[in-house]
């Protein structure tokens, strides 16, 4: 069998609809060829080296199409972008509108049961579209509005929400308490771990702490857990849910850009009520409070990056685990020098140092440092000192002058595509492995 070469560059003439045609047949012929090798679980070396050089020729081919229709094919997908569409939404659209730009409904069906390892890294092709999109300024600043929307599932929610000020959902609880609002995590089987669902709720629950006019302030935490070592205790995050990429159940849209794209940025910049409106009036923005108990690994810690107070409990610690997971740790390595200065932030990144609350640097991490009997009080005090109508308008000018939009989008655009990459990387899925074979013999 022989590798096709890759010495030419796709044809194609600039004229969309040519175009189309053009990158249908191009992946169409390198998926026939795909499909016709065994499937990766069982494929031997040189086999691989083959599927691997058909699937770089589709992507070539993809991205050769974008660098001369994106801003295009974003305003078929959008009527001229009249409408706002969610990300999950514009790439099931556009593997309709325009085949073999991004998988298919049926493609990605073909995958789902299978382990990391076991896939063709589909989501490589989506994150070639998305980071196409958002390398345009006027194309990726429509899709970041539309990700800045409140959520269907937070409309239908917020009538109920605002008349008992509670919302209990799969792994998130919304509760208002006076001004504030407490959004606590209750993944509890996995000491409050960031999979999809936990994502999808909190986007929700951001939501509805934005929307209601009663709430002033929100309150992030987590919940009690049930690690035997955690039994009944508080825990922030232990971040990605490891178990869930090995197992292929991470998604691309939904979670690696979804929580950048929705509830981290929502908390940042604010929700999106009027997207006519000016600048000063088209978004609701709140202070938010974090509370920290035992520890925030990963994707928690991240949150703590967007949040305006952090308290953390005594005995806590913060880390960013990026070298040990293999991974991006999503938009922390924008936000975290701004805070740590560059060399502080290199130790946690790249060599995985884990700062303590007792330890002098936590001071740039952190705004209180209090024991476990002190927590509920020095949040309650927060909530006071944040509620005041001065916060929410200098908040705002704090978010602008330290994440400009355009930052924000042009570190995402290639976040995007770095991500995709990294999760089927051979060195990310042997630590996923070598984790989940040390689970089943625990």
């Amino acid at each position: 069998m022989n590798a096709p070469a890759r010495t030419q560059r796709p044809p194609f003439t600039s004229v969309l609809a040519d175009d189309t045609v053009t990158l249908q047949r191009l992946t169409a012929s390198a998926d026939a060829e795909l499909s016709a090798l065994p499937a990766k679980a069982v494929r031997d070396a040189r086999q691989q080296r083959h599927a691997d050089v058909l699937l770089e020729a589709a992507r070539d081919a993809r991205r050769a199409f974008l660098a001369l229709h994106t801003e295009a094919v974003y305003d078929l997908l959008t009527d001229h972008r009249a409408r706002y569409v969610r990300l999950p939404e514009l790439l099931a659209t556009a593997a309709e509108r325009f085949p073999g730009l991004v998988p298919t409904r049926a493609q990605l069906d073909a995958e789902a049961g299978l382990i990391q390892a076991h896939r063709e890294g589909r989501a490589i092709d989506q994150a070639i579209l998305c980071g196409a999109l958002l390398r345009s300024p006027a194309v990726g600043a429509h899709l970041i509005d539309a990700m800045l929307l409140p959520t269907p599932r937070s409309l239908d929610a917020l009538a109920a929400f605002r008349e008992t000020g509670h919302l209990a959902l799969p792994s998130v609880t919304v509760e208002r308490a006076g001004t504030a609002a407490h959004v606590t995590f209750r993944n509890a089987h996995c000491l409050n771990a960031e999979d999809d669902r936990l994502i999808a709720d909190l986007e929700v629950a951001t939501d509805l702490v934005l929307l209601d006019d009663q709430v002033r302030v929100g309150v992030v935490r987590g919940g009690p857990v049930d690690h035997p070592k955690y039994q009944g205790r508080r825990v922030f995050s232990a971040g990605i849910n490891l178990k869930d990429l090995r197992n292929g159940t991470i998604s691309f849209a939904g979670f690696l850009l979804g929580r950048e794209l929705g509830y981290l940025h929502k908390m940042q910049r604010g929700l999106l009520t009027d997207p006519a409106a000016a600048w000063s009036t088209r978004t609701v923005q709140k202070p938010w409070v974090g509370a920290v108990d035992t520890f925030a690994i990963g994707g928690g810690m991240q949150v703590l990056l967007v949040l305006d107070r952090v308290i953390v409990e005594t005995d806590a610690f913060l880390s960013l685990p990026a070298a040990e997971e293999g991974i991006v740790p999503g938009l922390g390595n924008l936000r975290l020098s701004r805070l740590t200065g560059a060399r502080l932030a290199r130790q946690v990144v790249l060599s995985g140092r884990r700062i303590r609350a007792t330890d002098p640097e936590a001071a740039l991490l952190c705004d209180e440092v209090v024991p476990a009997e002190a927590m509920d009080e020095a949040v309650e005090r927060a909530v006071r000192e944040l509620s005041t109508p001065a916060v929410a308008a200098n908040r705002r000018m704090l978010a602008l002058a330290e994440e400009p939009l355009d930052l924000f989008r042009t570190y995402l655009a290639e976040f995007a595509v770095v991500q995709a990459h990294r999760i089927h990387s051979q060195d990310v899925l042997d630590k996923v492995e070598r984790r989940w074979q040390r689970s089943l013999s625990r």
